[in-house]
């Protein structure tokens, strides 16, 4: 069944998709680490595919950037392509000198001001959970594979630029103790709340409000290697 902004055929999709926002990482993902990945969708260059990681499917789809964006791709990959679990894989940038950039960080909540699911299903909380048997195969994979993960909470914001009089990033460590920033995980996860779905969101430290440090988007875009394995790990032990 295709969607407004999905094209694959029903069954294209495995029940665990990996999700980065970027159309190019997704593309990464899949030629370096997937067996007989196909091209499922690609509807507005999002692309989709789905593959093998020693020999159990798994697919990998962009999200886009922001909130609005992964909202639509997740509803629609849960609830018209049988999809049961989506693992955010994605860049954040760190609020506190103990997250260094190339860190892998867990989000074991994520914090918004956004009105998405206020607006979406009248959901008034700011703070919305993961799922808590994803994020244990997650952290019991790491120890596994001997990859440091952080479990944090995250802010997922809808502004990247913030202007003069906005709220500062310090108020909000300060006032709900968040550790890094992204945009997309908080739209996740009241999807798959809705929808009596799961998600995770596993990301790596990209830059820092508290040290001078970066990556180049081509590195954002290509060197997150730890994170992608330990996603797939994972997926394939769900």
């Amino acid at each position: 069944m295709a969607t407004p902004h999905i094209s694959a055929l029903d069954g294209a999709f495995a029940k665990t998709v990996l999700m980065p926002g970027d159309p190019l990482r997704a593309k990464f993902v899949v030629e370096n680490f997937l067996d007989e990945a196909t091209l499922v969708t690609d509807v507005r260059n999002v692309y989709g595919y789905t593959g093998t990681y020693h020999g159990k499917p798994v697919s990998v789809m962009a999200s886009g950037m922001g909130m609005p964006s992964i909202g639509i791709y997740s509803y629609e990959l849960y609830q018209f392509y049988g999809v049961e679990n989506i693992i955010r894989i994605g860049s954040a940038g760190s609020y506190t000198p103990r997250l260094e950039v190339m860190d892998v960080v867990l989000a074991d909540s994520a914090y918004s001001d956004s009105s998405f699911a206020l607006v979406q299903n009248g959901v008034q909380e700011h703070e919305l959970l993961p799922s808590g048997e994803i994020n244990a195969v997650i952290m019991a994979k790491a120890k596994e594979l001997g990859i440091v993960c952080k479990p944090c909470k995250i802010h997922s914001s809808d502004v990247f630029y913030g202007g003069e009089n906005g709220v500062k990033w310090k108020e909000l460590v300060e006032k709900v103790g968040v550790d890094c920033v992204e945009m997309e995980s908080f739209a996740l996860f009241h999807n798959a709340n809705v929808l009596n779905k799961r998600a995770a969101c596993l990301l790596t430290i990209s830059d820092s409000f508290v040290c001078d440090a970066s990556l180049s988007a081509e590195d954002r875009q290509n060197s997150f290697r730890t994170m992608m394995k330990l996603a797939l790990e994972s997926a394939i032990a769900l």
